[in-house]
């Protein structure tokens, strides 16, 4: 079965150590080999910028790592293809892989829409407002203030619906959770689980879940442990745990993963590289359809990409 992963952190590690190949490091949770043995479809990179960057240079660090996304991907691995568009999708050949360029964060942007549309040309389609803290756009979810958006931030969830970019609500703070469901035209969570389930503050409320379903706004539910339980380890049916509670709420057609492989450093018992996808299949088929196995995988983000 074809798989959409909507968040990995694989570029921001390949900048951070620059030895990694992407062929077949066994120090990266996706590879090329990876994807190409595990019916991989579609994967999102995302651009996320640490913390300890100073503020002046995150525009710089951004592009930095979106020429690693161009020369050390794509440039060297021919079969894996930029994608923008359905179209793009729909037209990969069979032993091709789509990649799709995110921005996890607008502290690259700094208030400079002019920075936002820069990216939008080099190929991001989707954006998440915020990392976990605070910056020009919005507050985070561990921001202890919880303030929602800035006059800013609207109108960058604007220039999103502007030019048929995904809004990411992934770690953004519940005030701003909302605003953005309010003026955003194309929302998904790319990686968030169930707060019902896990206790953690990146999950979401079954009252943000259900607005999510109103919304037809995908949700992909996430490999990371913290999130899934709130034991120690757990194994593929901690994730099973949260689909089923998606599920519960209307959310059936709605499910999605973005496993945050490459941002994790433990990692579900049975889904530790994006080859273990198939345990992950293999377990859903014993519970779901074809159809809705289909849909979790690849589905259910595609008919929501904007283009």
């Amino acid at each position: 079965m074809r798989i959409f992963d909507a968040h990995c952190d694989t570029v921001f590690r390949m900048w951070e150590e620059p030895h990694l190949s992407f062929k077949d490091s066994t120090d990266l949770h996706v590879t090329w080999d990876g994807l190409k043995n595990a019916d991989a479809r579609v994967q999102c990179f995302a651009i996320y910028i640490p913390e300890n960057v100073r503020p002046e240079s995150k525009f710089d660090v951004a592009l930095e790592m979106i020429d690693i996304f161009y020369r050390d991907i794509l440039q060297r691995f021919p079969k894996m293809k930029l994608v923008t568009s359905k179209r793009d999708m729909l037209h990969l050949k069979e032993d091709e892989v789509g990649a799709i360029l995110t921005l996890e964060g607008c502290d690259a942007i700094g208030n400079s829409l002019e920075r936002l549309r820069t990216l939008f040309r080099l190929g991001v389609s989707s954006v998440g407002l915020t990392w976990n803290y605070a910056n020009a756009v919005a507050d985070g979810i561990l921001e202890e203030r919880g303030a929602g958006l800035s006059s800013f931030g609207k109108q960058v969830v604007l220039e999103n619906n502007d030019h048929f970019i995904w809004t990411d609500v992934s770690h953004l703070s519940e005030k701003g959770f909302w605003e953005v469901l309010d003026i955003g035209r194309y929302v998904i969570a790319s990686h968030s689980n169930c707060k019902k389930i896990c206790h953690n503050p990146r999950n979401l409320t079954d009252e943000q879940i259900k607005a999510l379903i109103e919304k037809d706004a995908a949700m992909g539910v996430t490999f990371v442990p913290q999130f899934l339980s709130n034991n120690p380890e757990c194994n593929i049916s901690d994730v099973i745990r949260h689909i089923d509670h998606i599920c519960s709420l209307g959310g059936i057609d709605h499910i999605g993963f973005g496993s945050d492989f490459d941002g994790i450093t433990k990692t579900v018992s049975g889904l530790s590289r994006y080859e273990d996808y198939a345990s992950l299949v293999n377990t859903l088929l014993k519970y779901y359809s074809n159809t809705e196995v289909e849909g979790f995988l690849y589905g259910n983000f595609f008919k929501r990409f904007p283009k």
